[in-house]
């Protein structure tokens, strides 16, 4: 097929204030300025080829301005832009090229680039053309000041397959966004999700019964963590990200691309129905109307009034009846808590935010599930317990059923998520704009608690998402014809939904999943191991043992504390070249300490093969004192959360050191185990407005 006849992926198109469009096109490659299917193009866009309308930019201006500082954030502070060339993205470029330069009463740095302001072009790398697209955008970007870097993308397990395309695109694009954030110390990426990008969502999750929580939409701050940036020894913030144009629309985009003389390119793809979001999109197109617009919005804006409303509830609870130990299990005071008064949204909310910190795990918590959780929360006293989304709960020891316990379970099968970090690296990757994000997230806070709504001005707290268009009806949110429209829309992808799901077979499933408590990891020296998202484990081998550690139990004090180094450690059951395994502790693990009291010579049963030097005695009289120190510690760990703890094995199994509790066989084993979850508890800062 000729060249000319193949539909590109994207097609240019120029906003007309000033650029004539064919010396435009002129420039381009000729899989991206071939003409004859300009008709793919939005009718709105075909205007701007034959007038040459004025545009007002002061409102879209203002507006982005006013945003910007409801979200914490200021001109000096250093900005990254998500930027794929469209006319979204573009339209997000034009607005802070203008806020930076206007707000910081300069221009361009030293490079003649607007200081602190990044473009990340992510190239998916899943057509043979966008690489060149790729260095398109980034000269269209950089010729407006903004500093570009481009990331091309690298699929180890090849091409994502059809029906995961998007969602692992997505994955990956984010993945990179926030590496490059941290390798530049940037605090914040900015997104150029639109309001017609809400009301499809809002139609999406609408149609796959999503609660009211998930019908608010997308946040306009939310505070998103990556294994990547963290930390053992320093608090990990994550990276903002902020979309400060949800007041705007999608004719809005092409308005500010025009006014400030921007091109962009419409990628053809947007018009096919095998993806959701496209039905919608054209669905909602052939409804748009200033009324039908307008409703819609008025009801996904009360949906983030409730959802406001709850996240702060939630918030206020935790700090108040909610108590996380450094041994990854969280104690819930249901004194305090008082779940009776709470209403069912809330108290829903609330726990399942302290499972999925507990269990470090993304999905949603929904369905029956819900209802069990609900139901164990309302019973006071709490007298059983029971294991939902990961996590084991049951009454707290002594608490006569008063206090609720939640540790991470280690029987049901969960994703192994397992990561390796490299030690010398480790350092270079920690975020360095810690004060920067603390001070913008005060700033934006004390925005945040001037918006919160009484429980009055709260409509859909006692709502499920089937009745949610009815009540807003019954409000006069909704129109009658507006009304029959939403739900059209509804049954339309509910219908294509059923058609397309697809039931994964329980064998394909199970190849996905491991029980956590029947594996183990090999730890490599110089690695850190950041162990199921909740605990950050390392080890190294100390060349000598301490002195102290020969003289016996009275001595080992002083080690414990620091001591001085002398004879070398050549034969325990640690061993020269041996790769240490780290897994979940069992308890067979507990009775091996209480036999090292009983047994402190070889004749344990972990010893009857390892020679009898003076080095193994000593390791065996420092095991035997590190023991009875760690079960007094493990005697005041509840027996449910002990099993979450990381330990390290040797090659045969033999345990090695329960790091977070201080037992280690060895004097010479230094190992360490810091319960610092990925995300934090309540998932970080969030913003629905």
């Amino acid at each position: 097929m000729a060249r000319g006849l193949i539909i590109p992926f994207r097609i240019e198109t120029m906003a007309f204030a000033a650029n004539p469009l064919f010396s435009s096109i002129s420039t381009l490659p000729l899989s991206v300025r071939t003409i004859p299917f300009l008709y793919h193009l939005p009718l709105r866009c075909s205007s701007s080829f034959t007038t040459q309308e004025t545009i007002d930019m002061t409102k879209y201006h203002q507006a982005f301005s006013r945003r910007m500082t409801l979200a914490g954030l200021k001109p000096h502070h250093r900005i990254a832009m998500g930027v794929s060339g469209g006319p979204d993205s573009m339209a997000l470029c034009v607005l802070s090229a203008h806020w930076k330069t206007n707000g910081l009463n300069t221009s361009r740095d030293s490079d003649g680039f607007i200081d602190g302001l990044l473009a990340i072009i992510i190239d998916h790398s899943l057509r043979a053309e966008s690489k060149e697209e790729a260095n398109i955008v980034s000269s269209r970007v950089s010729t407006m000041g903004i500093r570009c870097e481009i990331v091309h993308c690298e699929w180890s397990d090849g091409r994502p397959k059809q029906g995961h395309l998007q969602e692992a695109a997505r994955d990956m694009r984010y993945q990179h966004f926030q590496k490059v954030c941290i390798q530049n110390q940037i605090s914040a990426l900015l997104i150029a999700h639109h309001m017609d990008d809400q009301a499809e969502l809002f139609v999406l999750r609408l149609s796959r019964h999503s609660s009211v929580l998930g019908l608010a939409g997308m946040p306009f701050i939310s505070q998103i963590f990556s294994s990547y940036t963290h930390s053992s020894d320093a608090k990990d913030y994550g990276i903002l990200l902020v979309r400060p144009l949800l007041d705007f629309s999608k004719e809005d985009m092409y308005k500010i691309c025009q006014g400030g003389q921007q091109t962009w390119v419409e990628d053809p793809t947007n018009q096919s129905i095998l993806y959701a979001r496209n039905r919608i999109r054209m669905s909602l197109r052939d409804c748009s109307s200033y009324g039908f617009n307008s409703e819609l919005q008025a009801v996904i804006s009360a949906c983030q009034q409730t959802r406001l409303y709850v996240d702060n509830v939630c918030s206020n609870l935790m700090n108040k009846a909610v108590t996380v130990t450094d041994f990854g299990y969280a104690v819930i005071d249901l004194e305090i808590l008082n779940p009776s008064k709470i209403e069912d949204i809330c108290l829903s909310k609330f726990i399942a935010l302290i499972l999925q910190f507990i269990s470090q795990r993304n999905r949603p918590i929904r369905g029956s599930t819900s209802k069990l959780l609900l139901d164990y929360m309302r019973t006071f006293p709490c007298r059983t317990s029971l294991t939902a989304a990961g996590c084991y709960i049951c009454p707290a020891p002594a608490s006569r059923g008063t206090k609720a316990l939640v540790c991470c379970s280690v029987d049901c099968p969960l994703p192994q998520t397992v990561k390796f970090l490299d030690a010398m690296s480790y350092t270079d990757h920690q975020h360095h704009t810690a004060n920067d994000i603390e001070q913008i997230i005060a700033d934006s806070k004390s925005h945040f608690n001037r918006l919160v709504p009484d429980a009055s001005e709260v409509h859909f707290l006692d709502t499920t998402s089937e009745s949610v268009l009815s009540k807003a009806r019954r409000l006069e949110m909704l129109s009658e014809s507006t009304y029959k429209n939403i739900m059209l829309l509804q049954r339309e992808e509910v219908k294509h939904f059923r058609t397309k799901k697809k039931v994964i077979p329980e064998s394909e499933s199970k190849d996905k999943v491991k029980s956590i408590s029947m594996y183990s990891e090999p730890l490599f020296h110089g690695k850190i191991c950041s162990f199921m998202n909740r605990f950050f484990v390392a080890w190294k081998l100390e060349k000598e043992i301490p002195v102290s550690a020969i003289s016996g139990e009275a001595d080992s004090h002083d080690y414990m504390g620091g001591g001085t180094l002398c004879c070398h450690c050549n034969s325990c059951v640690f061993g020269n070249d041996m790769v240490p395994e780290v897994r979940h502790m069992c308890e067979s693990d507990w009775l091996y300490l209480a036999d090292l009291l009983k047994c402190p010579t070889s004749e344990n049963s972990q010893l009857k093969d390892t020679s009898s030097t003076d080095s193994t005695s000593t390791c065996l009289n420092h095991a035997r004192v590190s023991a009875q120190r760690a079960l007094l510690i493990l005697k005041s760990i509840p027996a449910a959360a002990r099993r979450g703890l990381p330990v390290l094995v040797n090659d045969q199994g033999l345990l090695l050191s329960i790091p977070s509790i201080g037992f280690k066989y060895c004097p010479c084993l230094d190992v360490t185990a810091v319960f610092k979850p990925r995300v934090p508890l309540g998932g970080g800062h969030s913003l629905f407005i």
